[in-house]
């Protein structure tokens, strides 16, 4: 724990001006990063007596190590600064706010030759019109299949697409009339873009038009006695009453408003949004948060209004955001939305009308959500602390682990072995600091000194850094990278957990003892009884099988099974599918495609002559040379043999997909976890 006033900034070294600061740790990562009108002022109210702090604020100034500031011209500069450091560091004591779920957004991809309606998830994409949020898939696809009768736009994937317009006939949608089947020419690009617009037209809120069309259109049809087509349009504008009926009107003159109401209590609090498009309720989403310091309701909602609008522009930010209570200062949030939608937007709290009844409506959500997460939250703190105690009785540790690590190693027969290295902290995976190992000291299978050779590698990388910028320099870069965020290894574990049995914990103590590192504890868990091994005892230990102490390390053991042999799939399959060409310099994925599609296969490209390989389009002569010459050097794969019948195949193996086209090499999917 750290005395605040170690590292207390000089009186007179903080400016008086508007300006974003940050916490770090020892370890120098970010904990907190704030914001102020005045740094001067904001920051002297962390460094007095720390019984005066919110409890929460004093864990944050106790586990600090270190407070910086970076000046701005203006509170709005302070406001999106602030805004980008929490999402770059994701600092563990500011407010964020955590969905309880994914929420779906009904997707028109505007961006497409042929718009297509879906549901979607994740991250906002460009070109791509949403809808919603919904509460469920299920809602967004009910509203669809009411409204493709209407506007028949096209709902497949790009396969279903592709194969319909390679086949010429359209899938089960396009027979029955929910799809105007652009994939068979049954309407133009622009025909169908049209459709999409309209179906989006709708979906905003601009019902009228399309209901008046329709029942004109079915007025004249009557008249001129075409009955079956009159009753046709009478059952569209039934199914767009019944799709409006879904979402029914909640404001009069079409608004198009956000409604954000909060309920909390000393420790947590709970945000319920309303979107609100042409007076009708659109989606609907919540988040709960723990307030890390003494918030008021205005702060909740200025970083509620961050998480709705920090990635979005322009309509996304609706005209009006009522609220139940103004930030403070208030100006620079509004002139931050203005920013982001381009025009004025009106926040202010809702007085009187259907507005202030709407409001309590959201704030009776906010006040349900809140209860159901405390009857959820304590039951995971309860058996998450309970789990850390155990274990830390268990081995008899000094303090509960807060951070574990895990590695397995991972391997085929011997070939492709790789280790995965995955991280707990306060019993919930951190992800973002998996890492993944390849065995690079030696050939073969041996469990044991790959297990050593990865603990030795990554506490050598933890040393190394600690030696250059963590104690024994000053502390001002400490372990992070010039950018603020850790370097890879940077952080220790309390607790080390191994894959494996008494071999395995040995190695692991040995090259931790290797390395001088005698503050970390270590232990194994043996699959087939579960027991949990720790070094230089005869005997394991063995935890209850109710005991929530066990799970934790099962968890915390599946999960790094899970990772390595990912990975060890990821890599053996990018070896089936290597290829002779691959080594043939300047020859990229779309020439080695023309060659195996013009010959065939290897075992033919083989054969042929430097002629016939000029004959392939973008090759030359003298490519064709070289890849004569790398195909004669390279030894002929063994024959494939189909496993089913013990035939032996013609055909060489990893040379051509199921579909007949060429299969190429892929890098493995890297978007988690880095390798060492």
């Amino acid at each position: 724990m750290a005395d605040p006033s170690s590292y207390r900034p000089r009186p007179g070294e903080i400016p008086d001006t508007p300006g974003v600061y940050r916490f770090r740790d020892e370890h120098c990562r970010v904990i907190y990063v704030g914001k102020a009108k005045s740094l001067r002022q904001r920051l002297a109210n962390y460094f007095q007596d720390l019984t005066n702090l919110h409890p929460r604020t004093r864990t944050m100034v106790t586990t600090a190590a270190s407070v910086e500031w970076t000046v701005v011209s203006t509170e709005v500069e302070a406001l999106q600064l602030e805004y980008s450091w929490i999402k770059e560091f994701d600092p563990r004591f500011n407010v964020k706010y955590r969905d309880d779920k994914s929420y779906p957004y009904l997707a028109v991809t505007m961006n497409e030759e042929f718009p297509r309606v879906q549901v979607m998830r994740g991250h906002k994409r460009k070109g791509v019109r949403y809808f919603g949020p919904y509460g469920h898939a299920w809602a967004i696809r009910d509203t669809v299949d009411l409204l493709l009768r209407v506007f028949p736009v096209r709902t497949c994937s790009a396969g279903v697409f592709k194969n319909a317009t390679r086949t010429g006939r359209p899938c089960l949608l396009g027979y029955i009339g929910k799809c105007s089947a652009p994939c068979v020419a049954r309407v133009s690009e622009e025909e169908h873009r049209e459709l999409a617009d309209e179906f989006c037209d709708f979906m905003a809120g601009r019902t009228g038009t399309y209901i008046r069309r329709l029942e004109k259109q079915m007025a004249e049809a009557a008249e001129d006695m075409e009955y079956e087509r009159a009753a046709r349009l009478r059952d569209d504008i039934e199914a767009l009453k019944k799709a409006m009926e879904k979402s029914a009107v909640v404001l009069a003159d079409a608004t198009d408003a956000d409604l954000i109401a909060v309920a909390e209590d000393e420790l947590e609090a709970a945000v319920q949004i309303f979107h609100v498009r042409g007076g009708r309720v659109r989606g609907q989403r919540g988040w709960v948060t723990d307030k890390v310091e003494d918030v008021t309701t205005g702060a909740l909602v200025e970083h509620a209004l961050q998480q709705l609008y920090g990635e979005e522009k322009g309509d996304a930010v609706p005209k009006e955001v009522l609220v139940p209570a103004l930030p403070e200062p208030v100006e620079p949030v509004q002139e931050w939305l203005a920013g982001r939608r381009g025009s004025n937007v009106s926040l202010r709290i809702p007085q009187r009308g259907d507005k202030k009844a709407l409001m309590e409506t959201v704030e009776r959500n906010a006040q349900q959500a809140l209860v159901l997460h405390k009857t959820k939250r304590a039951s995971d703190l309860t058996t998450r602390s309970r789990a850390l105690e155990e274990i830390a009785e268990a081995l008899d540790l000094v303090s509960a682990p807060l951070r574990i690590e895990c590695y397995d190693i991972s391997h085929l027969q011997g070939d492709d072995v790789v280790a995965s290295m995955v991280v707990f902290e306060d019993g919930l995976q951190r992800k973002s600091e998996y890492r993944r190992f390849q065995i690079k000291g030696f050939e073969g299978q041996d469990d044991v000194r790959s297990m050593h050779e990865v603990i030795n590698r990554r506490f050598r990388r933890y040393l190394a850094e600690k030696e250059k910028t963590g104690e024994w320099a000053d502390g001002e870069d400490a372990l992070t990278e010039e950018d603020g965020r850790p370097k890879k290894f940077a952080y220790p574990p309390q607790l080390v957990v191994v894959d494996g049995g008494r071999p395995q914990v040995a190695a692991a103590k040995k090259a931790l003892d290797e390395l001088g590192i005698d503050d970390v504890a270590v232990c194994g868990l043996a699959k087939r009884l579960e027991e949990v091994w720790l070094p230089h005892e005869e005997d394991p230990v063995v935890l209850p099988r109710t005991s929530e102490g066990l799970y934790l390390l099962q968890r915390v053991r599946d999960e790094a099974h899970r990772f390595a042999i990912t990975y060890q799939r990821t890599k053996r399959a990018k070896r089936f599918r290597s290829s002779p060409l691959d080594d043939v310099p300047g020859l990229g994925d779309s020439r080695k495609q023309a060659l195996l599609k013009h010959f065939g296969s290897l075992k033919k490209l083989r054969s042929a002559t430097i002629d016939q390989i000029c004959e392939v389009p973008g090759i030359g002569r003298k490519t064709a040379e070289t890849i004569a010459v790398a195909l004669a050097q390279a030894a002929p794969a063994a024959p494939a043999v189909n496993t089913a019948t013990g035939e032996i195949m013609e055909e060489e193996p990893g040379t051509m997909g199921s579909s007949g086209e060429p299969v190429t090499t892929g890098a493995p999917d890297e978007r988690r976890g880095q390798e060492t």
